[in-house]
């Protein structure tokens, strides 16, 4: 039996995140200026279709299944990889430490630029429109993030957790991922996350952390023919 999670663009679109969905019942993607996933309803032909057209000719679009991702002929695979699905064994309890901060649409160029440096995924600075981040700022410098992305009825997404590499070793990572996993379960939802297949010590830090894996992922990054 299909789990919600196994498609978690599709069925964040269609749930939580249904007010930024932009396509029709075929096919449906993320405003690319907030993040670059989409997915088609089905395998049909009219459900790739829809897919190949819902990109202008200079955006990407990233799609992520735990099934094959099958992709139209008119588009492009730009670049693919796996990746892992973790999910929390247990609720996280809710911390409080007076160094951690929400972020506002003000940071947004900061955490953008610190998205950059430290690539924890795709990001885009209207990444908050997704779900509340927080942050760390030092001397009024943002150096370490995470927030919150997909959601699913009784689920969340922890995403964007970077630390600028001068302030690594100092526990902020570990920090926010407590704060933001303790956010997400208490309301209610189970925290989940992605990670690349290939990102062993990640993986094995979100193990000791209270994750296990749930599901292996593909990913497939496409664009339109030129």
């Amino acid at each position: 039996m299909s789990h919600i999670l196994d498609r978690p663009i599709w069925n964040a679109l269609q749930t939580t995140h249904a007010e930024l969905a932009e396509g029709d019942e075929h096919a449906m993607r993320y405003p690319p200026s907030i993040v670059p996933f989409a997915a088609a309803a089905d395998g049909t032909r009219e459900s790739l279709e829809a897919l190949e057209n819902l990109p202008a000719a200079d955006e990407v679009m990233a799609i992520v299944e735990a099934g094959p991702v099958t992709i139209p002929q008119g588009l492009t695979v730009v670049s693919e990889g796996k990746l892992v699905q973790m999910i929390a064994v247990r609720p996280y309890e809710r911390i409080f430490d007076s160094r951690l901060q929400p972020l506002t649409v003000d940071d947004a160029e900061e955490m953008l630029a610190l998205a950059m440096l430290t690539k924890p995924g795709p990001f885009t600075s209207g990444a908050q429109k997704l779900g509340t981040f927080w942050g760390v700022k030092i001397d009024g410098r943002l150096v370490a993030m995470a927030g919150q992305r997909l959601r699913h009825p009784g689920f969340g997404e922890l995403s964007g957790l970077c630390t600028h590499p001068d302030f690594q070793g100092r526990g902020l990572g570990t920090l926010l991922f407590r704060y933001v996993a303790g956010e997400i379960s208490a309301r209610g939802d189970t925290v989940f996350l992605h990670a690349y297949y290939t990102n062993t010590p990640a993986i094995t830090l979100y193990k000791t952390l209270g994750f296990k894996l749930r599901s292996e992922m593909n990913l497939r990054v496409v664009k339109r023919h030129a």
